[in-house]
């Protein structure tokens, strides 16, 4: 069990490393300046999938780092 949580936990880890990487921030040079571009867009299509990803994985890596806090203190 103590051996699935931890390969669990280097996955999720892995998969939300790059969930957060490939999110894209503002683009252009008045972002750098704190500027906003003037408008506001929602998330659709690959960008709200890829929102929706991280939210479920940092989700799955807090409870399965709560689980392996379990499982560790009952050995």
């Amino acid at each position: 069990m103590r051996i699935a949580l931890i390969v669990v936990q280097i996955v999720v880890s892995i998969l939300l490393c790059i969930a957060i990487l490939s999110q894209q921030r503002g683009s252009g040079l008045s972002s750098t300046f704190g500027g906003s571009g003037g408008f506001y867009s929602s998330k659709r299509g690959a960008e709200k999938l890829l929102f929706n990803a991280t939210i479920v994985l940092s989700i799955l890596f807090v409870v399965n780092s709560i689980a392996f806090l379990f499982v560790n203190s009952a050995n």
